[in-house]
């Protein structure tokens, strides 16, 4: 073959594995969307509600907590658990070599738990906020190492619209899946189902979704690093991830705008996660809305967001990722105060926040990853995206925690979501702080064009 051939032909190869990659999203998105935006939270909260049976409190490991409450410290508890788990996913998954692996086997263990939320029901809230803890737990951590094949698999100025068409290819499989469950939740009765089986029927398939799909990335993704010589055991596993781990928390220190464009994400993506998180809830608890018109918005909010991701990929090409994400952050502050003032029993009004909200979501979190894959040295990239994942995924337990909090204390839906506009302003003035050139200058890496 002549040197163009071979350049053609890895062209090709790299376009084929970023389409694979792109299935992940796909398979995982029906856990955000079905299981964490639509379903979850309000069944959740009902569960525990009839479970106090008039009374103001439950019982969770021997601490009263409001029925209102309860979903929101679940939340909170299960990124506790993903600070843990992350870094040590990232990093044996650099250690060892196997990423395709550990990617399948979070996936698979996320995937399953979700499936069994069928058995969630008769009072059972303990049950639902134990299979959500590890469900969300294992998406977190499968999340990292999907993340880390983001440098591998695309050049420096592909990654902005590579990272986009992923955001984007997930939201229009999550949106399929959700019209279907929309669908099922309506004419429960012609199907011989009460509403409750149709919920926990589509957390059910939501992990059946994921679990299938998940097969794509899997024959299409390959691992670039060669595997360690000889049967390593699992002790040995452990201990040099443990080992490689520390030393990434080292090397941080040598990276300062790395590290800070991370406190950056911290902040205004647990603004992010948590309006995403809570809005089905404060629709049903605050706003009186039935589960019919959450359903249709959260619908239309999937598809739109295909187009937000795309539409924002291509003005950041034009304008810079920076620059954009920036005008997004504004525009949830916008979303956020807003949200306060909506009056009870509207749905067009809150069918028009929800347009907002798909506009600027996916977005934010797709031009966020490509910036991060860019400040980051090669060859540890499953490690850094732990910590990256940690301020997204992870993140969401200072929101959770200060919603839970606003709840406990006012038992007000509408202060607690006015509470996280703090998030979306403290994390736009400490990105636009920072230089994000002199960051990529730093990690040995090349500016791209537009940033």
């Amino acid at each position: 073959m002549t040197s163009r051939q071979v350049a053609e032909e890895t062209v090709r190869a790299r376009r084929r594995e970023q389409r694979g990659w792109y299935f992940y999203d796909w398979a995982n998105s029906a856990f955000p969307t079905t299981v964490l935006t639509v379903f979850l939270g309000p069944y959740l909260t009902t569960i525990a509600e009839s479970a106090a049976r008039g009374r103001p409190y439950v019982d969770v490991l021997g601490f009263d907590v409001r029925p209102s409450a309860y979903y929101s410290f679940v939340v909170g508890f299960a990124a506790v658990l993903q600070i843990v788990l992350m870094p040590v996913a990232g990093a044996l998954a650099d250690h060892t070599g196997r990423k395709k692996e550990l990617l399948g086997l979070f996936a698979y263990l996320g995937a399953g738990a979700t499936l069994c939320f069928w058995f969630v029901a008769d009072g059972r809230y303990l049950l639902g906020g134990a299979l959500f803890v590890v469900a969300n737990t294992a998406f977190a951590a499968a999340f990292v190492i999907y993340n880390s094949f983001l440098p591998e698999i695309s050049t420096a100025d592909e990654r902005d619209r590579v990272s986009s068409m992923g955001w984007g290819f997930g939201y229009l499989g999550g949106g399929l899946l959700l019209a279907v469950h929309l669908a099922l939740f309506l004419r429960h009765e012609s199907f011989g189902i009460t509403e409750a089986e149709a919920v926990r029927l589509a957390l059910a398939s939501a992990g059946l979704w994921w679990g299938g799909f998940t097969v794509i990335p899997l024959l299409r993704l390959r691992n670039r690093r060669a595997l360690p010589s000889g049967a390593e055991n699992a002790v040995q596993a452990v201990t040099g991830t443990f080992r490689q781990l520390g030393r990434t928390v080292r090397e941080l220190r040598r990276y300062p705008l790395t590290l800070a464009f991370l406190i950056a994400y911290l902040i205004y993506n647990d603004g992010v996660q948590t309006v995403i998180s809570f809005s089905a809830t404060y629709a049903d608890k605050e706003l009186g809305l039935d589960q019919t018109v959450q359903i249709g918005a959260i619908l239309m909010v999937q598809f739109v967001a295909f187009f937000g991701a795309v539409l924002l990929g291509r003005a950041a090409a034009a304008y810079g990722a920076k620059r954009i994400v920036m005008i997004a952050l504004v525009a949830w502050i916008a979303v956020v105060a807003v949200a306060y003032f909506l009056p009870r029993g509207s749905a067009p009004a809150f069918f028009a926040l929800g347009f907002a909200i798909a506009i600027v979501m996916g977005g934010t979190q797709a031009l966020s990853r490509s910036l991060f894959s860019h400040v980051i040295p090669a060859g540890k990239e499953a490690e850094y995206y732990s910590l990256y994942e940690i301020s997204d995924k992870g993140s969401t337990f200072l929101g959770s925690f200060t919603l839970g909090l606003a709840l406990q204390l006012t038992d007000s839906y509408r202060l607690g979501i006015v509470s996280l506009v703090i998030f979306f302003v403290l994390g736009l003035a400490l990105l636009a702080l920072i230089d994000l050139p002199k960051a990529i200058r730093a990690a040995g890496n090349r500016v791209p064009e537009r940033l």
